[in-house]
Formats: C-alpha cells, structure tokens, sequence
C-alpha cells in the first residue's frame, strides 16, 4: 500500500523539471515550458496512481513536455525537398519563388516604400509598381491583384454583377480546392446563379438566357477532364453573345497564370490570359501561383474601366496584398517582361534540360544501389490535368519502402518521395541540384 506513495514521492518538483530544460524555456519561454512540464508530471502521476508504469526519468518528462509543445506550436513552414515529382505542388506551398523574388521579398520585410513616393516624401499609390507590370505582362489594359484567385472571382461579380445575373455552363460549375464550390462563391458574392447549356455539351446559343444578365462567366476546369461526346463554346464565340445580344462583359477564369501561350506539350491545351484577352474576354482572371510561378495571389487584368469598378470595390481593400507578396509578384512578372523565365522554378523545372536530368539520375541510382526508370513529372496544382513531361525516375526497391519514405520526411531537410509498389522512387526535376547529395546521402542511410 505504501509503494505508490513511494514512486509519487520520487516525482521530480516543476521547478527542477524547468531547470534541466533550458532547451525548451528558450524555444517555447518559461511560463509554456512550465506548463508543458507540470502537465507531463500530472500525466505521470496519474499512470503510477493506477498502476500503469513506475516514475519516468527526468528526461523522459522533458521529452514528453517537448513533444507536446511541438504539437501545439508547430512552427513556421519548413524548407521540403520536392523529390514527388509534382512541380505546382499544393502541399508543398506551390510555385517555389524564385531567388530574385526572395531578394524582393527579403528587401520589402523591413520599412519599405510600399504606400510612400520617395521623390516627393507624399503617399503613394500600392499598386503603382505592380499594376503596370500586370498590364505589359499580359497585354491588358489594366491589372490588380488580390490575395488568390477564388478572392479575385468573388471580387470580380461584387463589383459587377451584385444583385444581377452570372451565366455559367453546368459542365464548369467546378470545386476547387478546400471544398470551395462556384456557386457557393457566386452565392456569397450576391449574383444570381444561371445555369445554361449540360454537363457534357454547352453551346454559344445556350447563353441568349437570363432576364437581367450582368455578366457571362467562363470557367477553365483545371483540374478535371470531360472527354467523349463533348461541346463547348470558346471564348470568341461567348464574347460575341456577351457584347451582341446581352451588352455585358465576358469574364473568362483560366486559372493557372499561364501569360502567353506555350510550346512545351504538357501545357497543350491550357489557355492563356493573353490568348484569352485576344479572343475577346473583357476581364481574365488567373492564379499567380501555379505557372506563373510567383507568390500566392489572384489577378484580374483587362478592360480598364472594369479594373476600376474593381479596384473601387469595399472589397479590394479586404483582399489586397501585404507587402511581401507585392514584392515577390514584382520580381516574378519582371522575370518574365525579360525574357528569363526559366529564372522562375516552376519553369526551370519545366524545361530542365533532360541529358543533365539523366546524367544526375544515374548518379543517384549508382549511389543508392537503385535503377533509372521512365517517369512522367507532373504539372500539378490543377493545371494541365493529367499532362506531364517524361523524366527518368530514380526506383529503389527496398523492404519497408513506406518506413523509408517516413524517415526521409522526418529528417532535415524532410524529403518528400513517391512510394510506388515496393520501392520508393526519386524524380530529380523538382529537386534542385545542390540538394542532390543530400538526398543520396539520406536515402542511403534510410533503405539501410
């Protein structure tokens, strides 16, 4: 009967538990690293009271202590090495900025002249730096950006079409990520929803409907294919009906931020803004995240006086852009008025050179005791569903591959990897090549 009091007694006190954890006092401060560690010696308590487990080292408290403050206070994002062989990885933060659009966010994180004219000490205007650049970019006659593209779509029918009537075809009536569905994002907007057309066939004619029209509204479905017996109205064909029979704007979503027009077969078929403007849309809107290659943000570029109505909206103002994201978004377009867009990473991903690919994937298959396969990289961040471009793939067959997969995610860097079968497998287009011996050297220790 004595012995549980005993094992109590030999309970370490907080204050001792708080003095042999200076690790976590520093990392967490004292008043969480105290709590963390009475907690943990309450837990213990209650498991030597029913007779559960005997008192557990001083350092096993701590641990334990640590390991919840962990979970309660994860930290900010880590670096990942992408080996998954996405490039616009969503769980992965998307397009990777590029090293000048880190110096521009790394220079704007101090003050910064954000909203100030340097030569005439007055406030400036926020978006007198981007807004131009969005323009020349994309051949619009005027641009703005807010935080995403769903953020753009609500700002874009607010300002426009409030209280009136949004034609969209049944087959783009599209979910996006988050469970975000269009008319959920129409309904909070305050339009009217009118569906025309069927899910596998819409045709120009199917838009004469609606009684108090306010705008018609394509929507690229980026992350889904219809294939079989399909029709659909372009964007030339709706900007007629928009401007002909209804006297409205044409509002065409195309979602990646794809600017012009690309060669590279894995992009066939995925419109363009500047594609889009020329065909006859009045407003496009695009992600600038996925193939633009920029920072989270949603852009509307087009017909200026549109662009006005929505720069004026109560909302513009909800939905703007910090400062660091203005900067990054400037330096990514600056890349791309320059000509260097295999500057940005998604690009460079993209169009890496596939001799370098192979020379570095037989590398790696050497060092770890793997083989070089046939893979296909994929685009990913619903653009281009389905489409990739071939890669060599580094496979190595091991035991335990998913094991070996969670250790390579558990470590510094984590190493994200595909596990296909009984092998795990290594895409190196996504990787940059100074992270190459890195992860020769964990997979190595991980496989065993």
């Amino acid at each position: 009967m004595t012995a549980r009091p005993v094992a109590l007694a030999a309970l370490p006190r907080v204050d001792a538990l708080v003095a042999a954890a200076p690790q976590l006092v520093s990392a967490h401060g004292r008043a969480a690293a105290t709590d963390a560690l009475r907690a943990a010696v309450d837990r213990a308590r209650a498991t030597v009271m029913e007779g559960r487990g005997d008192v557990p080292a001083v350092e096993d408290l701590v641990a334990a202590a640590g390991a919840d403050l962990a979970a309660r206070r994860p930290g900010p994002p880590r670096r990942v090495v992408n080996a998954a062989g996405v490039v616009v990885h969503t769980n992965l933060g998307r397009a990777p900025l590029s090293q000048a659009a880190r110096r521009a966010v790394d220079e704007a994180a101090g003050y910064c002249d954000l909203e100030y004219d340097l030569a005439t000490g007055a406030r400036g205007a926020r978006g007198a730096r981007l807004e131009p650049l969005l323009a020349e970019a994309t051949g619009a006659q005027a641009g703005i950006a807010v935080n995403n593209a769903a953020a753009a779509l609500v700002l874009v029918l607010a300002a426009l079409a409030a209280g009136r009537e949004v034609l969209v075809s049944r087959g783009e009536l599209v979910e996006i990520g988050g469970s975000f569905r269009l008319p959920e994002i129409m309904a909070a907007a305050g339009v009217t929803l009118v569906e025309v057309g069927t899910t596998n066939r819409t045709r120009a004619g199917d838009y004469h409907a609606g009684s108090d029209v306010a705008l018609l509204l394509k929507v690229h479905p980026s992350n889904y294919r219809i294939s079989g017996f399909v029709e659909e109205a372009n964007v030339a064909q709706l900007a007629a009906v928009a401007g002909r029979h209804h006297g409205v704007p044409l509002v065409h979503d195309v979602g990646s931020g794809l600017l012009h027009d690309a060669s590279d077969r894995a992009l066939a078929g995925e419109p363009s803004v500047a594609a889009s403007l020329r065909d006859g849309a009045d407003l496009v809107i695009c992600s600038g995240d996925k193939l633009l290659g920029g920072p989270q943000a949603g852009l509307v570029v087009g017909r200026i006086d549109l662009v006005a109505s929505c720069a004026r909206h109560p909302l513009a103002r909800a939905l703007r852009l910090d400062k660091l994201r203005v900067a990054a978004l400037v330096a990514t377009l600056e890349a791309h008025l320059r000509g260097a867009v295999e500057e940005v990473p998604v690009w460079a991903a993209l169009r890496a050179d596939r001799a370098a690919l192979d020379r570095r994937a037989a590398a790696l298959a050497d060092r770890v005791g793997g083989t070089v396969t046939e893979g296909v990289t994929l685009v990913g961040g619903g653009s281009a569903p389905g489409q990739g471009v071939a890669s060599p793939v580094v496979r190595l067959v091991c035991p335990r591959p998913d094991e070996v997969a969670r250790e390579l995610r558990d470590g510094a860097p984590p190493i994200v990897v595909r596990v296909a079968d009984d092998a795990v497998e290594v895409d190196l287009r996504t990787v940059d090549p100074a992270d190459d011996q890195v992860v020769a050297e964990r997979l190595t220790a991980a496989a065993g």
